[in-house]
């Protein structure tokens, strides 16, 4: 079955939806999620979303603050764009119906975290992106040009490759005209043909095995660009949070906002002595991947396998009420925050690179625009700032839809796209050869490509991984097609570009350390 839209989103997160209310005005919108709309990262983001709203905070110091965590590997236009169009895209979130805190005076009570020189992360209590994901949901359902197709999972995007023609990296003027999409609860393929393609696919916790994200974040989107030929970038600059709820074989694993540690709490070794300071002046409001090393490092020396974090000198009542849902998720764990040192650890969080995507969101395929996680603006350079991230999801779909609209009345479908070949494959016998793949590519990662690297456990991670690459592909070239086989391969997919990228950086920066490469060079590379 063919369907044909202006717009086609994959990805039902802050950036795809708000995209998608955007486009909306100008075109029919199909609007893809491969679960339900409210299981995303967006929903996940506990801390909330950064922009300069009162004196004596600035565009100057946000723009700074973002450089410095940046780590001299920011795109400066990119930086300039993000923080200069916040109050604007705080303002829409509002229209939208976006509740954030206010203090008794009826200002915005704006929270600070690590690497924010100033107060300035709107909130709604420690659960925003919920709060936002909610209000959007509730917009987009009603809206009439908008349909939303919840269980379908995009197989790969559409472009010349499946019109017959060869397309290399070297291919000029590659372009995209919809997706192949699998339809979960029937097992059909379908094909969706649109003039404008934007993915909005999130993040690629799932490549490990410990992280803040949910079970769907495999990397489809960045996965999907790769196999077209589009550029990636910035791959080796995986964040890790520094304080995850140590909770052995939860996943995901729960996120202890940042916005704690800027409230005032502080990280302790098991023998309750703080040692923050003995890695940054700034203790325990250093950048993220400054107190995830720290903390990674105290660890290691110690034998332990967490820290604490402690917040039981804050006004007990007051705590509770900033962070209710964080008080409740450790009460249920035993663990009473306003008495208690919470057992924390380092975990993947976040992806600084993706889908290399220009000032209007526009990736190197035509037609192909990416925001949120899955994309690399340059904004976030080799270490995200906190709460620059919802941000910067708002920012760059706006900016995607004014960039598409200039232009998609020039632009048909492409009739020629054949329907999805499926002849000679068959259900795979054993669904335990794709749990198990999944389960080793986890634990490469986390053994071989975490918070600190060398050459040796790069290589050896490429070499077990190009022997599943091999066994997958085999399987998928001779299996009905499942949301199981196309996941395991798009993790592969990025798993393998995580260590190709991190072996190519001859230094450390940001959130790439190397024990082979200590420091990081003088000029950016």
């Amino acid at each position: 079955m063919t369907r044909r839209f202006d717009f086609l989103v994959i990805g039902g997160g802050m950036a795809g939806i708000s995209f998608a209310l955007k486009a909306a005005k100008y075109g029919k919108v199909a609007l893809l999620c491969k679960t339900t709309l409210d299981e995303s990262n967006t929903t996940y983001a506990q801390g909330g979303i950064a922009s300069v709203t009162y004196e004596p905070d600035s565009f100057d110091k946000h723009i700074e603050d973002t450089l410095i965590a940046g780590d001299g590997h920011c795109s400066l236009p990119a930086v300039e764009k993000v923080i200069k169009e916040a109050p604007t895209q705080i303002q829409e979130l509002l229209n939208w119906g976006v509740d954030f805190d206010k203090d008794e005076n009826g200002l915005f009570d704006l929270h600070r975290e690590g690497g924010h020189s100033e107060h300035r992360i709107l909130h709604h209590k420690d659960n925003t992106g919920y709060e936002i994901q909610e209000s959007l949901i509730r917009q987009v359902k009603s809206h009439p040009e908008i349909e939303v197709y919840e269980h379908y999972f995009a197989i790969e995007i559409l472009t010349q490759h499946h019109l017959g023609q060869i397309v290399t990296h070297h291919t000029p003027n590659i372009e995209c005209y919809g997706a192949y999409v699998l339809n979960q609860q029937s097992n059909n393929i379908h094909t969706f043909l649109s003039k404008v393609t934007l993915l909005a696919t999130g993040g690629i916790g799932s490549v490990y095995s410990t992280t803040t994200n949910p079970a769907i974040a495999t990397g489809d989107g960045i996965a999907m660009v790769h196999r077209a030929r589009g550029i990636i970038r910035d791959m080796e600059f995986v964040q890790f949070h520094p304080t995850g709820l140590y909770q052995p074989g939860v996943r995901p694993t729960y996120l202890i906002t940042e916005a704690i540690r800027g409230y005032g709490a502080v990280l302790r070794c098991k023998d309750g002595k703080e040692f923050m300071q003995k890695y940054d002046e700034r203790g325990s409001l250093a950048p993220r991947d400054i107190v995830a090393r720290a903390i990674d490092n105290e660890m290691k020396i110690r034998g332990h396998q967490f820290v604490y974090l402690d917040v039981t000198h804050k006004n007990a009542e007051e705590t509770k009420e900033h962070f209710p849902n964080i008080y409740k998720q450790c009460l249920e764990s035993g663990i009473d925050i306003t008495k208690d040192y919470i057992p924390v650890s380092p975990i993947q969080h976040y992806l600084c690179g993706g889908i290399v995507v220009d000032l209007n969101g526009q990736s190197s395929i035509n037609r192909l625009y990416a925001a949120g996680e899955c994309s690399c603006t340059g904004l976030h350079g080799a270490n995200r700032l906190a709460s620059n991230s919802l941000l910067e999801a708002i920012v760059y779909a706006d900016a995607a839809v004014k960039d598409a609209v200039k232009y998609i009345d020039k632009l048909t479908f492409n009739e020629s796209i054949p329907d999805w070949n499926d002849e000679g494959t068959s259900l795979p016998e054993e669904m335990v050869l794709i749990t198990q793949s999944f389960r080793e590519v986890e634990q490469i990662m986390s053994t071989y490509v975490g918070i600190v690297r060398s050459n040796l456990r790069l290589k050896r991670a490429l070499n077990r991984l190009e022997i599943l690459y091999r066994e997958t592909e085999h399987l998928f070239e001779r299996s009905v097609v499942s949301r199981e086989i196309c996941e395991l391969r798009n993790v592969i997919s990025v798993a393998y570009l995580i260590i190709k990228q991190a072996l190519l950086r001859k230094e450390s920066r940001g959130l790439h350390y190397t024990v082979d490469y200590p420091e990081r060079m003088r000029n950016e590379i």
